[in-house]
């Protein structure tokens, strides 16, 4: 059986810049957030949720547009490793759109964080003891390294919010990908202002968040978006 990408060295992962390395240093991050979650409540334990949803969102964006396809091409079962991913990743999206539709006061969001966190965590090690292990056999060390610039400028250019609607797989994703970035990150960048601004303002700022995240609801349903995906994660 292959060994968890958990229990490697980095240099057994192919170096730092090794797809590998870099996927574990999320893995690692998204722990340590997940525990500070975990201990927080109110207004703080919105502040951890969001930083949580940055890191997971574009992480999974990067991992379904340049990882899952590769797997998918060297691996005969690679379909359905990956399938069962993307199944996580679209109960994560429905979990935190879910999240942030009802707010704070809903009942039913404490059961709604502990199955959050509890995929999260079964995401993490379905990859690091499953498909990562499978990648690593296929790939040298050379190819691993440049997967990972790869995978690492795609994050970079990621959405950061759910979308529970797009496709988990291309063409969706890939066409998709460019306008909700722009959207997201934007809202990152006015929802950070929010914060910052007298209270006067801030009704602004949050209108002006409400209208792109419309404008993101259009890009997500239209039927481009949609596109490749399959069930059960298709919506």
């Amino acid at each position: 059986m292959s060994r968890s990408i958990a229990d490697q060295t980095v240099e057994e992962l192919g170096g730092p810049g090794s797809v590998l390395a870099r996927q574990r240093r999320d893995h690692i991050e998204l722990d340590r957030l997940l525990h500070e979650l975990d201990g927080s409540t109110g207004a703080a334990q919105e502040e951890v949720l969001t930083r949580v949803d940055r890191l997971v969102f574009s992480h999974a964006f990067a991992e379904e547009t340049v990882l899952w396809p590769v797997l998918r091409r060297v691996l005969p079962d690679g379909d359905d490793l990956t399938r069962r991913v993307e199944e996580e990743h679209q109960e994560v999206n429905e979990l935190v759109s879910a999240l942030e539709r009802d707010g704070l006061d809903s009942p039913e969001r404490p059961a709604r964080l502990a199955r959050l966190v509890e995929v999260l965590r079964e995401d993490v090690r379905d990859e690091e003891d499953a498909l990562l292990p499978r990648l690593q056999e296929r790939l040298d060390p050379e190819e691993l390294r440049a997967l990972g610039r790869r995978w690492a400028l795609m994050r970079r250019l990621s959405p950061t919010r759910p979308h529970p609607t797009v496709s988990r797989r291309p063409p969706g994703n890939a066409l998709s990908g460019l306008p909700l970035t722009v959207l997201d990150r934007t809202r990152d960048l006015v929802d950070a202002g929010v914060r910052r601004v007298p209270d006067r303002f801030a009704p602004v700022g949050r209108a002006v968040s409400s209208g792109l995240a419309a404008v993101a609801g259009v890009v997500e349903r239209v039927p481009l978006s949609r596109r490749g995906d399959r069930p059960p994660t298709s919506r």
